[in-house]
C-alpha cells in the first residue's frame, strides 16, 4: 500500500496515583472499563487499523494457512490408553476443529463408543474449551467441564455413558480439579472466587442440588490456590495449596469420601512439597533443606515431618521436578545440564537408571499413564527435528518400543535440519544457554533472518520440541532460537530465584546478552532480528524493547504482561495476590521502586522503536485485555518513528487464543506473515 490508513489516538483521562510519596499519572486507566462503549469502540478501531496495515499480507497469510494445515494428518488417531477393559482415545476428521472422544470395550477391534464430541459441543459457541474430563472408576459415568467464553471458568456436567443422557447435575464456576470417588457416586470439585482463584473444595452426591453441595476445604490465603488430584493407586484424594513459594497437602481415602482431609504437613512458609502414594506410604518431592528439591517418604499413618525419611538425597546439579509412583517403580522427573531427564527406580532393589535420549536438544511430556500395576512407562518425546512421539518404556527390560510417531505431511525430512546448544554470557557473567535451529544449508557467519523467543517467569522451563508450524519459516531461509533466560527453571532452582522479585531484571538482560551473541556468532543482524514472548514473555518483550530498542527489527508481545504496578497494586484482578511472591507486592517501597525501574507502560520513552504487534483476549483472565491496550495507546502517543505499532483484541476469547485447531492455524499465519512483513521492510 503507497498510504498507510491513520491509525486509531486513545483519548487521554488522567488519573492521580499517590503511592510511596511517589505519584504515577496514568492517562489510559479508563480502557479497564470493558463495559464502556467507547472502550469497545476503541480495541474495534483498533483492530480494523491492524486488519488494513495487514492487508497486503492477506494473500501470504492464506498461503501460510494452507502451508501448514498441508502438514496435518487431518483425520488422526491417538494411541489408545487402557484402563481396565477399556481402551480410550481421540480423533479427528478433517474439517472439523476440535477432537472426538472414544472408546473401545475389551479390544481395539470393538465397535467405537463416542463419549464426547466437541465439534457437537462447539455448535454455536465463539469458543468452546474442556476442562475437566474424568471416566468414573466403574467407567459407567462421564463427568467433564466446559469453557465457552476463554476466561477458564467452567460449568461441570455429568453423562451417563450407558444411556447417553446428560444427567442434572451441574455445577457452574468450577476449575480445573475434579475427581470421583471409588463409590462412583462421589464427586470433589473446586470453585472460584471473584479474583479467579481455586479457593474452595466440594463434595458432591449425584442427584443431590449442586448449590448444596458441602464444603469440604477453604482456602482463604488469597496467595493460595486448591488443586486437586487423585493418587494413580486410586487409594487417595490429595488436595494441594499452594502459593508461588510455599505448599501443603491434605488427603482423603477414595474409599471413604465422607472422612475429613488430613494434613501431610502443616505449611511453612519458603517449604514447597509434592506427593505421590505406594503401598502404605507416601513419596514427596520437596525444597525443605535442599534447594534443588530432594525426594522423602513418610509412612500414610503418621505423614508428619518428624517421620519424613530421605530417599533421593539433594544434588547441587540436579533438579528434582517430581515423582510418580506405580505398584513396582517410582519415575523421577529430573533436570540435568539444561535438559530433562527420567529415572526410573526399581522399589524392590532400589536400582535405577535413566532413560536414554538421541537428541542434544529435547523435550518430553509423560502421558496419561491411568493404571498403576503396570511395568510400562509411556511418555512423548519430541525435538527441534523430530516429531512429536509416543513410547512405551519397559521398566523391567529398559526398553522403548515406538507407539506413534506423528506424520509430517509434506515430505518432511529432518535430515534437513540441524540443531545447536550456544552459551551467552550475561552481563554478570552467567552462563545464559540458547536453543537454535536451522537448515543445514543456512551458513552461520551470512546473517540471516532469526525469530527469538523467551519467557523467563514462574520457574518455567522453556523446552523445545518439534513444531511443524515453524518448517514455514525454516524453509523461508530463518534461524529460530529460543533464550533459556533467567527466571525460567532450565538450569534448577537457583536460575529461577535469579530471575524473580528482586532480581528480576537479570530475565531481561539474559534476554539481551542472548541477541547480542547471535549476532556476534554471525547468526543474524538487527535488521533482521523479530523477538517474541507470551504473557510474562510480553513482560519481557517490554521490558527489553524499552531497554534495547535498537536490537530489533521487530516485536511480538502476545497477551503481555505490561502494567506491572497498576495490576500488583490491585487485588481485585485475577492472579494479583497469588503473584506477591513471583513479583513482590508494591505497597512495599522497596518492591514499588524496583518494579518502577522497569515496568513496561511506566518506561515507555520518546524514541524510536521497532515494528511491534501485540495480541490480547477480551476474557482473558490471567492478564487483562487492557494492559496491552494501554500500552500500546501510550506508546503511540510517546514513540517517535514511523513503524507500526498494531495491537489485535480477540473479542470472543481468552489467554490461549482461538480453541479450534484451524482458528489457532490462522492466527499462527497472521503472527508469521507478520514477521515476514518486518524482515522484507
Amino acid at each position: 500500500m503507497s498510504q498507510y490508513p491513520t491509525p486509531p489516538i486513545a483519548p487521554q483521562h488522567p488519573i492521580r496515583i499517590e503511592i510511596h510519596n511517589d505519584v504515577l499519572i496514568d492517562p489510559y486507566f479508563w480502557l479497564r472499563d470493558r463495559t464502556d462503549p467507547a472502550v469497545v469502540a476503541y480495541l474495534e478501531a483498533e483492530n480494523a487499523y491492524m486488519t488494513a496495515i495487514l492487508e497486503p499480507t492477506a494473500t501470504l497469510q492464506a498461503d501460510l494457512y494452507q502451508e501448514m494445515r498441508a502438514r496435518i494428518q487431518q483425520t488422526d488417531l491417538s494411541v489408545p490408553d487402557q484402563l481396565g477393559d477399556y481402551f480410550y482415545y481421540q480423533r479427528t476428521v478433517d474439517d472439523q476443529q476440535y477432537p472426538i472422544y472414544c472408546r473401545k470395550y475389551k479390544n481395539l477391534a470393538a465397535p467405537e463408543e463416542i463419549l464426547l464430541d466437541q465439534n457437537q459441543l462447539a455448535v454455536g459457541q465463539p469458543y468452546c474449551g474442556i476442562g475437566n474430563f474424568k471416566i468414573s472408576p466403574d467407567q459407567q459415568l462421564l463427568a467433564y467441564s466446559l469453557d465457552s467464553a476463554g476466561d477458564e471458568t467452567y460449568t461441570l456436567y455429568i453423562k451417563d455413558l450407558t444411556s447417553g443422557i446428560l444427567l442434572s447435575d451441574q455445577a457452574p464456576n468450577t476449575y480445573y480439579g475434579l475427581e470421583w470417588a471409588n463409590d462412583n457416586r462421589t464427586l470433589f470439585y473446586t470453585r472460584l472466587d471473584e479474583a479467579k482463584r481455586a479457593y474452595k473444595l466440594f463434595r458432591h452426591q449425584l442427584g443431590d442440588d449442586p448449590t448444596h453441595d458441602p464444603l469440604v476445604y477453604h482456602e482463604k490465603d488469597q496467595r493460595f490456590n486448591v488443586t486437586l488430584q487423585k493418587s494413580k493407586s486410586r487409594a487417595y484424594f490429595l488436595i494441594t495449596l499452594d502459593s508461588a513459594m510455599t505448599s501443603e497437602v491434605w488427603f482423603i481415602p477414595a474409599d471413604q469420601p465422607l472422612t475429613p482431609p488430613q494434613v501431610i504437613e502443616p505449611r511453612q512458609q519458603g517449604i514447597e512439597y509434592s506427593v505421590t502414594h505406594h503401598d502404605n506410604r507416601f513419596f514427596m518431592t520437596t525444597n525443605d533443606q535442599a534447594r534443588n528439591f530432594r525426594v522423602m517418604t513418610t509412612p500414610v499413618n503418621a505423614p508428619g515431618k518428624a517421620n519424613w525419611q530421605e530417599f533421593i538425597p539433594h544434588r547441587a546439579t540436579v533438579m528434582v521436578n517430581g515423582a510418580e509412583a506405580f505398584s513396582r517403580h517410582l519415575v523421577v522427573v529430573e533436570r540435568e545440564g539444561g535438559l530433562r531427564q527420567l529415572r526410573v527406580i526399581d522399589l524392590a532393589t532400589n536400582q535405577d537408571h535413566r532413560i536414554d535420549f538421541p537428541d542434544a536438544i529435547y523435550t518430553y511430556s509423560l502421558n496419561h499413564n491411568p493404571e498403576f500395576a503396570t511395568q510400562q512407562l509411556r511418555f512423548t518425546y519430541s525435538s527441534p527435528v523430530t516429531p512429536e512421539t509416543v513410547y512405551d518404556y519397559d521398566m523391567d527390560k529398559a526398553t522403548l518400543t515406538i507407539k506413534k510417531r506423528k506424520e509430517i505431511l509434506g515430505n518432511y525430512d529432518p535430515s534437513l535440519y540441524q540443531t545447536a546448544r550456544l552459551w551467552a554470557t550475561a552481563a554478570d557473567g552467567a552462563q545464559v544457554p540458547i536453543s537454535v535451529v536451522h537448515r543445514k544449508d543456512v551458513k552461520v557467519g551470512e546473517p540471516h533472518p532469526l525469530l527469538l523467543s523467551g519467557y523467563g517467569a514462574y520457574g518455567v522451563s522453556y523446552d523445545l520440541g518439534f513444531n511443524a508450524n515453524t518448517l514455514s519459516l525454516l524453509d523461508r531461509g530463518f534461524v529460530v532460537a529460543t533464550a533459556h533466560i533467567r527466571g525460567g527453571g532450565e538450569l534448577g532452582r537457583p536460575w529461577y530465584d535469579d530471575g524473580k522479585l528482586l532480581n528480576k531484571k537479570n530475565t531481561f538482560t539474559d534476554f539481551i546478552a542472548c541477541a547480542e551473541h547471535l549476532i556476534a556468532q554471525g547468526y543474524t543482524v538487527p535488521q533482521k532480528l523479530v523477538i517474541r514472548g507470551r504473557s510474562a514473555g510480553g513482560l519481557l518483550m517490554g521490558a527489553v524493547t524499552n531497554l534495547r530498542p535498537d536490537l530489533f527489527a521487530g516485536v511480538i508481545a502476545g497477551v503481555p504482561f505490561v502494567d506491572v504496578i497498576n495490576t500488583m497494586l490491585d487485588p481485585s484482578i485475577p492472579l494479583t495476590v497469588t503473584e506477591f511472591e513471583e513479583w513482590g507486592n508494591p505497597v512495599d517501597q522497596q518492591f514499588y521502586a524496583y518494579m518502577k525501574s522497569y515496568s513496561p507502560y511506566d518506561n515507555l520513552a520518546a524514541t524510536d522503536y521497532p515494528t511491534i504487534l501485540a495480541t490480547a483476549g477480551l476474557n482473558d483472565p490471567r492478564v487483562q485485555y487492557w494492559e496491552p491496550a494501554k500500552w500500546v495507546a501510550k506508546l503511540r502517543a510517546v514513540k517517535t518513528d514511523k513503524n507500526h505499532l498494531l495491537l489485535k483484541t480477540n473479542m470472543a476469547a481468552g489467554h490461549g487464543g482461538a480453541s479450534g485447531r484451524y482458528d489457532y492455524l490462522h492466527e499462527i499465519a497472521f503472527e508469521y506473515a507478520f514477521i515476514l512483513g518486518v524482515i522484507s521492510q
